[in-house]
């Protein structure tokens, strides 16, 4: 194999392999039929990348040089340990070109390695944290303290979590395949929610100095495309990846020369991605298409997208149209999150009094109780009415509750300009709802 010498080789290895490496992981974990092990053989080549390529060049095919070099390893570590001797009768000693293990046979099998990861990942036998940090780690090609800056969690935590979350994996013996039928239905959603949260954490941190991680929102959406190439025939997957791509169209918008938010009605919406929002519009056109019912939530989501997306100016917002969906949404999935969004649509389109009411409800949510964009909301509605000293103290307490120092300097400035309102909350352009982690859009 010819390789070309390069100038970064370092950089070309780590940019590589944050590529390759969900799939080294997932092809030889169809060997190996353990996460962990197959990881470590897949960190092994990384090494022997990182020995060879600075010198000879990086590959033509660095996937497969990886791949093959990963099974080469496997080879080696089983027949140096005693204690993978049983795995070593069961796979044989060419391991490198044994004949994957025969599947169930089903009309709607899906032969891909790395879905087969995907679900394996996010089997229900792992806590929502460890299956969005085993994701994170396998999928995303994030280092453990790259997760835990992106949750802000200590980088001992989140290590811990994902060796537990292999460990369990392994000890409950969760098969490697993508799961049929019914069970396949039930994973599914599992599936569908860490991709979700993934996504929303980057789009709208919870904590730290940033407003955006873009590299999170990045890996979530590549993750949604895999799964609408690879599940064509599940509404909720388009719908999931046509929210996703909507949701990215605005992300050069989004945030200020400092990283300071922008408000969707502050937005230049000639910066937002016209080949992701026609991308947004093909996924729920493929959504619609394939839906034997009506929406689901997240086909629901990305039509509440697609009504921002269609506005060239915020004015053209059709803000009834909006509310009509999420009170759809509110029907197929109800939360308190949903009724805070729809809400702050009703104020735009009928104004704050009915919104205000609808809002007061919420206040005694228990998972509203320590969320901040339920006392900024109320806040913007208050003075919208001209309740200004309630809504200061509304603002103020949603700056005790917040744990983004971006939003915060926002609420402050919330405070600092109550006779200069306009617009809506600071909601105004998170992520899209859903029962967790709550975050309102519209």
């Amino acid at each position: 194999m010819e390789q070309q010498p390069t100038a970064d080789p370092r950089g070309a290895i780590e940019t590589v392999f944050r590529i390759e490496s969900p799939r080294v992981i997932a092809g030889v974990t169809r060997i190996v039929r353990d996460i962990g092990i197959a990881e470590e053989l897949a960190q092994d080549a990384l090494v022997a990348a990182l020995e060879q390529w600075p010198r000879d060049g990086v590959p033509d095919n660095p996937g497969a040089w990886l791949m093959a070099t990963a099974k080469h390893r496997a080879i080696d570590l089983v027949r140096r340990r005693e204690r993978y001797a049983r795995k070593l009768a069961e796979i044989g000693r060419d391991l490198d070109t044994t004949t994957p293990f025969e599947e169930p046979a089903d009309p709607d099998d899906i032969d891909d390695d790395l879905l087969r990861l995907v679900f394996t990942t996010c089997h229900p036998v792992l806590s929502a944290e460890a299956r969005i940090a085993l994701t994170l780690r396998l999928l995303g090609g994030l280092t453990t303290p790259e997760i835990a800056r992106a949750y802000l969690a200590p980088e001992a935590t989140v290590a811990q979590r994902i060796v537990r979350a292999k460990r369990k994996l392994a000890t409950k013996g969760v098969a490697f395949e993508v799961p049929y039928g019914p069970e396949r239905d039930a994973r599914l959603g599992s599936v569908l929610e860490v991709i979700y949260l993934i996504f929303n954490e980057g789009y709208a941190a919870t904590e730290g100095e940033d407003w955006l991680r873009p590299a999170l929102c990045e890996d979530a959406l590549r993750l949604a495309r895999v799964l609408a190439e690879l599940m064509p025939k599940e509404p909720e997957v388009h719908g999931l990846a046509a929210l996703l791509e909507l949701q990215t169209s605005r992300a050069a918008a989004r945030t200020g020369p400092s990283g300071e938010p922008v408000l969707l009605k502050d937005q230049n919406r000639h910066r937002w991605n016209r080949m992701l929002i026609r991308r947004g519009f093909a996924a729920l056109g493929r959504a619609n298409a394939v839906a034997t019912g009506g929406p689901g939530p997240y086909a629901l989501q990305a039509a509440i997208a697609a009504c921002h997306a269609q506005a060239y100016a915020y004015e053209d917002t059709d803000w009834g149209q909006i509310a009509t969906l999420y009170g759809l949404l509110a029907a197929r999935s109800p939360s308190p999150v949903v009724e805070l969004n729809r809400a702050v649509a009703i104020s735009m389109a009928e104004g704050p009094e009915p919104a205000l009411a609808l809002i007061d409800t919420l206040t005694a949510e228990p998972a509203l109780r320590d969320y901040h964009l339920l006392p900024s909301v109320r806040g913007d509605l208050l003075a919208r009415l001209g309740r200004t000293a309630q809504a200061r103290a509304e603002f103020e307490r949603a700056i005790t509750l917040t744990r983004n120092e971006q939003e915060r300097e926002l609420l402050r400035a919330r405070v600092s300009e109550l006779d200069d309102l306009g617009g809506i909350s600071p909601s105004a352009d998170a992520p899209p709802a859903s029962s967790a982690p709550p975050r309102p859009e519209s």
